[in-house]
């Protein structure tokens, strides 16, 4: 039978959240300092034996991110389909053997061999496309989010970013439940292994993750609308500005789409305004 949440084998998180490094200021005094970076390396993850992907990610919550990129990327089509995962860790890279249901596995494949005739220049052919534009289930209409959960949530996810208070160089995704309380923040230095982070770590956790909203620090692409469609988040808020193709997908999916400007009210995008009146 599937097991329900995914276990670490290793402990994958740094002995240090961040690493110190010198370095001398460009200047004719020539200052000597010390300054923290942002940890980073190679993850390569492998499904049931067979190599899927190698990517560049910050090694703390993996098991999350794990999780969370298999469900938005649409290999699994919920966390009972992950069985096992198995961490190990090698300088700066580390093994993720991730066991995953025969059902997934054959999707697995079968995309595999799709893929197989496309070259390596990015979105290539007719099913690199059909991977950038996904036919998506449209999700069920959910409330807005009260403005009060909003107060001061630029400072309140600066206060959960530990890692970037000490480096710098990292994205967050955090979820406000219900209530309002901040209840998961997640870093990476990719903006999209934030994202699946926290999913992973909504899946893992059981939380529902319309009961709440999901915040991203960074700026919101189509990618991300594709994510939280596909892990069932009704509302995302994003601290930069979203593209007109991810405003046009959000309303398409009815996610809620809203952005946070620095020293402006939120601006509500999806679902779109009701039209003006056309004899006003």
């Amino acid at each position: 039978m599937p097991r329900p949440t995914a276990k670490p084998n290793v402990d994958t998180s740094p002995a240090s959240p961040v690493h110190e490094h010198g370095y001398v200021e460009l200047d004719p005094a020539a200052q000597p300092g010390q300054a923290a970076l942002a940890e980073e390396c190679a993850l390569a993850i492998a499904y049931n034996g067979i190599n899927h992907a190698v990517m560049m990610v910050s090694p703390t919550d993996v098991e999350d991110f794990i999780a969370g990129f298999s469900l938005s990327g649409g290999l699994v089509d919920s966390i009972d389909e992950i069985y096992d995962i198995r961490l190990q860790r090698i300088g700066a890279a580390i093994n993720a053997e991730v066991d995953i249901s025969s059902r997934a596995f054959w999707a697995l494949k079968q995309q595999r061999r799709q893929l197989a005739g496309t070259s390596g220049c990015g979105l290539c052919g007719v099913e690199a496309l059909e991977q950038a534009l996904p036919k998506l289930a449209a999700l069920s209409a959910s409330p807005l989010p009260p403005p009060a959960h909003l107060d001061a949530l630029r400072d309140r996810l600066a206060d959960a970013q530990r890692l970037a208070r000490h480096s710098g160089a990292l994205h967050a995704a955090a979820f406000i439940d219900g209530s309002g309380a901040l209840r998961l923040c997640r870093e990476d230095i990719g903006r999209h292994n934030a994202l699946d982070k926290l999913i992973g770590a909504l899946l893992r956790e059981q939380l529902d993750p319309r009961q709440g909203f999901a915040v991203v620090t960074s700026r919101c692409s189509l990618e991300l609308i594709h994510k939280s469609v596909r892990a069932g988040i009704g509302t995302l808020l994003s601290l930069s500005a979203p593209t007109d193709l991810a405003v046009d997908w959000a309303r398409r999916h009815r996610l809620n789409l809203i952005h946070l400007p620095h020293r402006s009210a939120p601006r509500v995008y999806s679902p779109a305004p009701p039209q003006a009146d056309a004899e006003a």
